[in-house]
């Protein structure tokens, strides 16, 4: 297989603060990584420039009064909430962020590669129609479906294994039922949202299907949830197109969350995902990088173990170095396992009466 990377400099100047969680190193590191492992010199592996999304696309996904709001503040610097500030600048960046989900999109579509990982900041997945929101501005996910929707598709799934539920992006296909959103997350853990029983509206009733993780899951819990749920559903869904908000807080190292998963979690998640792609889809399938704040630890192994996966590369040497491991320790919890099972078997109970899987 060929992976596409979707990399630009320019996403390397985007700064809040420079202490903020959201910060240039979480690339900088990572592409540090993979120019020492060779990544880049594989004949699997190719490079893609982005564009700057255009506003008809994303104006399909956010509120006029929203954009011109982003656009004028990032004149001058401004404030959307505590944590999410907007420095001079971002506007034309998030534009970037946008456009390099897009351009994934399109170089799976017109044959470039396989499939590709969008790795670009400032994330996207909170982001609302209306407002930004958890260190986002565009929701660079809903951008790229909403285009994949207008290209002629008519089922896409949507994975979002970030540690924090996706709440913008439920909320934009909320009510449609061309567009299957499945989240895993830790619960309890901002935004607050994502309980088993918020499944859709209208058209759209039983296609958001939220999976709460307890804090202290780690690899065994996440592959109960991809054989018990994710890989049912997705199944009885048929996607034409597979997309994952590829949040990698969930790491055990990641300073703001508690789960527990490692870099070969990640690597076997995206291996399920490419498997899925293959069987429904021709292997359509497109990362976009969403959260994950642990730059040293985690990001650099986690984006290798995902690009090893999506490139058909061997998984065995996919691990943390041995120092980071005693974390893991302590932050894998077996107990996890108990209340994730009860969360299971809640996500059965509430999609029973939409997934035959589950009857």
């Amino acid at each position: 297989m060929v992976t596409g990377i979707v990399f630009h400099e320019e996403y390397l100047k985007h700064e809040q603060s420079p202490t903020h969680p959201e910060r240039r190193e979480r690339l900088a590191y990572t592409m540090d990584q993979l120019r020492e492992e060779g990544i880049f010199e594989s004949e699997r592996i190719v490079l893609l420039e982005p564009f700057k999304a255009s506003l008809d696309d994303v104006l399909e996904v956010h509120t006029e009064e929203y954009v011109r709001f982003l656009e004028t503040e990032s004149k001058r610097g401004g404030i959307i909430d505590f944590d999410t500030n907007i420095p001079v600048g971002v506007f034309d960046r998030a534009l970037l962020a946008a456009g390099g989900a897009i351009r994934a999109a399109q170089a799976v579509l017109n044959k470039e590669c396989d499939n590709a990982f969008a790795m670009i900041r400032p994330p996207g997945h909170h982001a609302k129609p209306y407002i930004g929101a958890g260190f986002c501005y565009l929701n660079n996910m809903a951008i790229m479906v909403k285009w994949l929707l207008k290209q002629g598709f008519e089922r896409i799934a949507i994975l979002d294994w970030d540690a924090h539920h996706g709440d913008g992006t439920q909320e934009i296909f909320y009510n449609d039922d061309r567009v299957l959103f499945i989240s895993t997350h830790q619960m309890p853990l901002y935004p607050g949202t994502g309980y088993p029983e918020e499944c859709g509206v209208g058209k759209g009733e039983g296609y958001t299907v939220n999976i709460p993780l307890p804090p202290g899951t780690g690899d065994e819990g996440y592959m109960m949830v991809i054989d018990e749920i994710i890989e049912p559903v997705v199944n009885e869904f048929e996607p034409q197109f597979i997309a994952i908000s590829a949040g990698q807080d969930n790491h055990f190292t990641d300073p703001i969350t508690s789960l527990a998963l490692t870099a070969r979690g990640y690597a076997e998640m995206m291996r399920r995902a490419v498997e899925m792609s293959e069987k429904h889809c021709n292997g359509r399938l497109v990362a976009v990088l969403e959260g994950g704040y642990s730059v040293e630890g985690a990001l650099p192994y986690t984006n290798l173990g995902i690009i090893a996966a999506m490139a058909g590369f061997d998984l065995s040497a996919i691990r943390e170095p041995e120092n980071y491991l005693p974390e893991l320790l302590w932050r894998k919890r077996d107990s996890a396992l108990v209340k994730l099972r009860h969360n299971i078997e809640d996500v059965k109970r509430v999609h029973s009466k939409y997934w035959k899987c589950f009857k």
